[in-house]
């Protein structure tokens, strides 16, 4: 069974950063695309960030400077380090796993983790 557990969430100021981890069971993250999204309330969901296989990475325009996603193999750990953070930033990020190795296209993200609150203020 393929569980996904997400911490570090919690409130911090303008310009400030925050480290999200993703501990995975039932699934080797290392052989997978892996991803956070975020929901901010009244928005639909969107991508902050995908690491493939090969430890490609991808981000959005909005948050390729400020963002990086990461992975440990060995503890099968998934991290999002977010730095700069602003108000906007401020949202439900999920951690995600796809049923890829190189696609990391949303709709092969088929397991979710419940989330961890992240409130930016000015």
């Amino acid at each position: 069974q393929v569980q996904l557990v997400e911490s570090g969430g919690g409130s911090v100021q303008s310009g400030g950063s925050q480290r999200l981890s993703c501990v995975a069971s039932g699934y080797p993250i290392r052989r997978y695309c892996m991803g956070w999204f975020r929901q901010a309330p009244g928005k639909g969901r969107e991508g902050v960030a995908t690491i493939d296989a090969g430890g490609g990475t991808t981000y959005p325009d909005s948050m390729k400077d400020r963002f990086t996603i990461s992975r440990d193999n060995a503890k099968n750990i998934l991290y999002l380090q977010m730095d700069r953070l602003k108000p906007e930033d401020t949202a439900m990020y999920y951690c995600a796993a796809s049923t890829s190795d190189y696609d990391c296209r949303q709709k092969f993200f088929n397991f979710w983790g419940q989330g961890t609150q992240v409130t930016v203020s000015s």
